[in-house]
């Protein structure tokens, strides 16, 4: 769809270097794009994923703990700076 906008153009200038856009079309693109990702993520987070409690935790890491403050995640068993196995 062809159309003429009225845009703040520092701020289009900051956007396309930022993200390595080429065109001024690129820009408009991404940021609709974005705005739709992040209105679908706060969907998202707001209804979850539909899953009882039970459900959720059982699809997890088998060692999850809800009531654990700090949840794994891809992390090595070895100590920081250890280069080899324990």
């Amino acid at each position: 769809m062809k159309m003429t906008m009225h845009i703040d153009d520092d701020l289009l200038k900051r956007v396309m270097e930022t993200y390595d856009l080429e065109t001024k079309t690129d820009a408009v693109h991404f940021a609709l794009r974005e705005l739709d990702r992040r209105a679908r993520m706060k969907k998202f987070l707001k209804e979850g994923l539909g899953l009882t409690p039970a459900e959720l935790k059982g699809a997890v890491y088998p060692g999850y703990d809800p009531d654990q403050p700090v949840a794994k995640v891809a992390e090595d068993e070895r100590p920081y700076g250890s280069s080899h196995p324990d």
